[in-house]
């Protein structure tokens, strides 16, 4: 198992607060705390992100548009060389936007599912944006949504095939935002209707389709404002209510322990929002429990 540290916040508008967004000290953070010690990767490998701005792109509507895909393509060459190895790779964010140079290396590997576990649906284009950022629109550019600059780089539209797609844990449920997901072929479950559905039965389903569609494999997307807010408020977009650490483990541990998982991703966790470190330590605690359970079951 490898970490791959792609620290940038281009994805993300600065608030008023703040000279630039915290997550891109997300890896030393998670570092410090101790998750690196406690799952001893094989190999940690860093790609330095752009300088950070809030330039909007007029051409794509994107903020930061150039530089995402500049950082996105880099990404990919990265990760393409590390998946040739075959090993398990576990990416620390950074924002959702980062989503897009793992998206292209799977593309050129093969043909990848994914399991798309976020508070938001991240399934918008830029005039459905209220800032413009591209971790609010992560899901909609690799399944091939948006302009071509950012969803069509290397001319691999789509980096997902939308029939390969779970989106599971939204909780803003108005009409307006999750209109484009429903009207979509994503496999789409809100967290009622996760819960309602099942947590073990939604992820036997996400596995099933991935044997059905002969998938190369498949990568799990985790923003941590998927948990409850209680647990997790570090991230930039809040919203009441979420999963709690026991459902959090539910939907991983057999997704992870999966020998077609290729890898996965943790973003948004702002440290800068945590200062004591409090919810830091909490997350490592039960991601490393879940990380060693999933290891004994394979």
């Amino acid at each position: 198992m490898n970490i791959l540290e792609f620290s940038s916040n281009l994805g993300l508008r600065k608030t008023k607060s703040a000279i630039e967004p915290g997550v891109k000290k997300l890896p030393e953070w998670l570092e410090k705390h101790g998750l690196y010690k406690k799952i001893n990767p094989e190999h940690i490998l860093r790609l330095e992100p752009p300088e950070y701005s809030m330039h909007l792109d007029i051409e794509s509507g994107v903020r930061n548009a150039n530089k995402i895909v500049k950082y996105a393509t880099e990404q990919s060459e990265l990760l393409l060389e590390e998946l040739e190895e075959n090993n398990f790779q576990l990416i620390i964010g950074g924002d959702c936007s980062i989503l897009i140079g793992t998206s292209i290396a799977l593309k050129q590997k093969g043909n990848y599912g994914l399991f798309f576990l976020d508070g938001h649906t991240d399934f918008i284009w830029p005039e459905l944006s209220a800032t413009g950022g591209a971790a609010g629109m992560d899901l909609a550019i690799v399944t091939g949504y948006g302009h071509d600059k950012l969803t069509n780089i290397h001319e691999l539209k789509p980096y997902f095939d939308e029939n390969n797609v779970f989106c599971v844990g939204n909780r803003e449920y108005d009409k307006a935002y999750t209109r484009p997901i429903l009207e979509s072929k994503i496999k789409y479950l809100d967290l009622k209707k996760l819960r309602k559905n099942g947590l073990v039965k939604t992820v036997n389903q996400f596995l099933e389709l991935v044997e059905k569609n002969n998938l190369d494999g498949f990568f799990i997307h985790v923003d941590l404002d998927v948990l409850n807010d209680n647990l997790m408020p570090a991230v930039d977009s809040r919203e009441t209510g979420g999963l709690s650490y026991k459902e959090f483990s539910e939907l991983l541990i057999p997704l992870l322990s999966n020998k077609k998982a290729t890898g996965m991703e943790i973003t948004i966790l702002d440290p800068d929002l945590d200062p004591s470190g409090k919810y830091t330590i909490e997350f490592i605690e039960n991601f490393v429990e879940i990380f060693k359970s999933a290891k004994a079951s394979t």
